[in-house]
């Protein structure tokens, strides 16, 4: 996303999608706000993108209800409608993320029970039960990759088990499809040509596990969903599929990366790190503060103006696609103090790490066990932890949505 701001005293033409600007948004996210608090947008397609970077407006445009996450009844449109667009990939478009007031409120109400706190702290045993077995196959091998051997199997184990996916083999193998797919660039024709291998085997993959859920049902959340379908919510085969792909995707994508971003972090950070260690009850408000400073998402599902709005003295058209950088509301030193400082002990702390509003992430209770128990075991375990190669050599996913790393090499003698 290359984002442009025009005046008649400064001008902004920055690529959000460049290598420099994904490893270090922040300086960028910086001149933003100052400067282009709400800037335009081009996309892939050369369309228009209102983007706002400073924190107060971030949070009031995912609570607004003028902006509205369905594009198709904000402008009788969708991006899924086009020609060359698969009618794969126009059921993974029907997730409750796209919906807005009472289709929202019904597909977020099937979830919703799963994740409360009170259910996600019933799942602590098994978090720290992984976690301590994944650790114990990192402790034999001296130097690990973080992310490929603890901070993506732990959430996409745990999440497995809920939705009932049963074989290890089938979890990385949704893992490396969904990568492919976050990672594809925004639906141009040859994008989505690209994509289209890995959105039939998704396909495959849910028809499967569908299937088998319907012959053996299960105590799970897969089982539920068809049962809810069967019943009285009347799922869709679509929703029902978009909801299994939305479920797994946000259930372990957060988490890998507040897990690899905030141990990086905490290795940068030396006194931060011995504080935490000394002090392992500040667990809580360090995982706060990791999903802060080092922003696992930096902008979440566009919205779409249901009108006209004016900001700042430009009016956005009704029907324009509008989105809320995250990463740089979190960074925002009219909201946080210090905000490029990394303060473990930081209070208040209101991020918007997950969204604000009625979209506010289901799975945050989850992400933040996880999280908690994960860092906690980790540096309690290896008290000589530190990376294995030059911080230089590490590499950023390649998406300006998420942020991660693709591999944390470490040593832990």
């Amino acid at each position: 996303m290359r984002l442009s701001w025009r005046a008649k005293s400064s001008e902004i033409d920055v690529d959000l999608t460049s290598p420099a600007i994904r490893a270090d948004p922040y300086p960028t996210y910086a001149r933003l706000r100052r400067e282009a608090p709400l800037a335009l947008a081009v996309d892939s397609f050369g369309g228009e993108v209102w983007a706002v970077s400073r924190y107060a407006d971030v949070s009031e445009a995912l609570r607004d209800p003028r902006l509205g996450c369905n594009q198709r009844s904000a402008t009788g449109k969708s991006d899924m409608d086009r020609w060359y667009v698969p009618k794969i990939m126009r059921a993974f478009g029907e997730t409750m993320l796209s919906q807005d007031d009472e289709g929202h409120r019904r597909l977020r109400g099937l979830v919703h029970k799963a994740f409360t706190p009170r259910m996600v702290e019933n799942l602590t045993r098994r978090v720290e039960q992984l976690v301590d077995e994944l650790l114990t196959r990192a402790a034999a091998r001296g130097q690990f990759d973080l992310i490929a051997d603890f901070a993506l199997p732990l959430p996409l184990t745990i999440i497995s088990e809920m939705m009932g996916v049963p074989d290890d083999r089938d979890r990385l193998r949704f893992h490396g499809w969904i990568a492919g797919i976050i990672e594809g660039g925004d639906p141009s024709p040859l994008n989505v040509l690209k994509q289209l291998p890995e959105m039939v085997q998704l396909a495959r993959f849910f028809t499967k596990l569908v299937a088998m859920h319907k012959l053996a049902p299960r105590d799970d959340l897969t089982t539920a969903l068809i049962q809810a379908r069967e019943q009285d919510d009347q799922l869709s085969d679509a929703e029902l599929t978009a909801m299994l792909f939305v479920l797994l995707l946000a259930g372990h994508e957060t988490t890998v990366n507040l897990i690899g971003n905030g141990t990086l972090a905490l290795l940068e950070h030396p006194d931060q790190l011995a504080l935490l260690r000394a002090r392992p009850e500040l667990g809580p408000s360090a995982v706060e503060e990791l999903l802060r400073f080092t922003n696992p998402v930096q902008m979440p599902s566009p919205r779409f103006a249901r009108e006209d709005i004016t900001l700042y003295g430009r009016t956005i058209p009704r029907g324009a696609r509008v989105t809320a950088l995250i990463g740089s509301a979190n960074r925002d030193e009219e909201a946080f103090p210090r905000a490029d400082e990394l303060d473990l002990q930081r209070t208040p702390n209101r991020h918007v790490a997950f969204g604000h509003g009625v979209h506010y992430c289901v799975g945050a209770p989850l992400a933040r066990l996880e999280g908690r128990i994960a860092l906690g075991a980790l540096l309690e375990r290896f008290p000589r932890l530190r990376l294995a190669v030059p911080r230089e050599q590490l590499r950023w996913r390649k998406t300006s949505v998420l942020r991660g790393l693709e591999a944390l090499p470490v040593r832990v003698d």
